[in-house]
């Protein structure tokens, strides 16, 4: 089969490598669509910045994979040869406190491997992947939106459902790349009256207001904090979430919140540095950091799905079979695209 490989200096290896054979617990799934992330071009596709959790460990690449299920092996008890699955990217210990709650994501046992990343991906043929971290798609999601789930809609719930968003709630969202969409078109499904968008590229900022992801677009070189003052009738936004990563849109995010509000970061990288006293403590916010999700809730999330008739893979605006995965990275690493994925159906 072929596996797609990223050594590094935005190159991309595609080699021939063998077929996986399911072990004990596990299946083999034909690669249907596969994601790019955000995090894939940070940490691994420009330069191998990671460590920990992070290390790239030179697999084949791609940690948003949705697949058949094709071969199922000994102590399988949930999945069948046919199965339409969404992969939650970690495979944990499965003994940790952590890993018992569903967070594979949290999990610091050397066993633990995120595919992509410590384990073979998705852009490749074939997958080898832990029943464990296999959800099936109900039948009104495709391929590529189970994709998009694996990672960046399931980030962008969990983030949603620590805050609490509710029909209570005006959001603002800081950075409108996919996970930023992402967040506001799910918030507006669990009820959110008001979403303020902040995205400086223009492709980015009319792709969140086609799909309906936002009400209002600002420009981060603008004033944000006095214009949420004056689309929020001088409270501030109730929730927000930054998915940037920048220094500056968390500040913002943070500034743009109303006394007693509630504020969550997602985007990866980057610093935060504000005055406490005034920014947070007399300002009584909370501050949730929130990375990826559960692997239950991201079963949650599909479901969730299928009941509103939101399909994630409206963010995609690119697709590539798996022999243009150079041109896939380089259109994504652009930063103007939504949703960039390799479709193997």
């Amino acid at each position: 089969m072929r596996g797609v490989y990223l050594p590094g200096g935005r190159q991309v290896d595609t080699r021939d490598v063998t077929d996986p054979t399911p072990g004990h617990g596990q299946v083999v799934l034909a690669m249907r669509a596969s994601t790019i992330c955000g995090s894939d071009l940070r940490a691994i596709y420009r330069e191998h910045l990671g460590t920990g959790p992070e290390a790239y460990q030179g697999v084949v690449a791609g940690h948003e994979p949705c697949g058949e299920v094709v071969a199922v092996g000994p102590g399988c008890r949930r999945l069948a040869v046919g199965d339409r699955v969404v992969v939650y990217h970690i495979a944990g210990c499965g003994q940790c406190a952590d890993c018992r709650a569903g967070y594979f994501i949290s999990c610091t046992s050397p066993q633990r491997a995120a595919y992509g990343w410590q384990r073979d991906g998705g852009h490749a043929d074939f997958l080898l992947a832990e029943e464990s971290t296999c959800i099936v798609l109900p039948d009104e999601l495709d391929f590529v939106d189970g994709a998009c789930i694996a990672c960046g809609f399931g980030t962008a719930y969990e983030a949603l459902v620590r805050a609490q968003v509710s029909g209570r709630d005006a959001l603002l969202v800081t950075g409108l790349g996919p996970v930023g969409l992402a967040a506001g078109l799910i918030a507006r499904r669990m009820g959110a009256h008001t979403i303020v968008g902040v995205e400086g590229n223009a492709d980015r900022q009319r792709l969140a207001s086609e799909l309906g992801a936002v009400d209002v677009v600002l420009n981060p070189d603008a004033d944000v904090p006095s214009a949420v003052l004056e689309l929020t009738g001088g409270r501030g936004v109730d929730v927000a979430l930054d998915a940037s990563g920048a220094a500056a849109a968390r500040a913002t995010a943070v500034e743009s919140t109303r006394r007693w509000g509630r504020c969550v970061f997602v985007g990866e990288g980057g610093r935060f540095e504000v005055d406490a006293s005034h920014a947070l403590i007399h300002r009584q916010l909370t501050l949730h950091g929130s990375w990826v999700t559960s692997v239950g809730r991201m079963a949650e999330l599909t479901t969730l799905l299928a009941q509103w008739g939101l399909r994630p893979s409206m963010t995609v605006t690119d697709r590539f079979p798996l022999d243009r995965a150079t041109d896939a990275y380089a259109l994504a690493d652009a930063g103007g695209a939504g949703k960039v994925a390799i479709v193997m159906e």
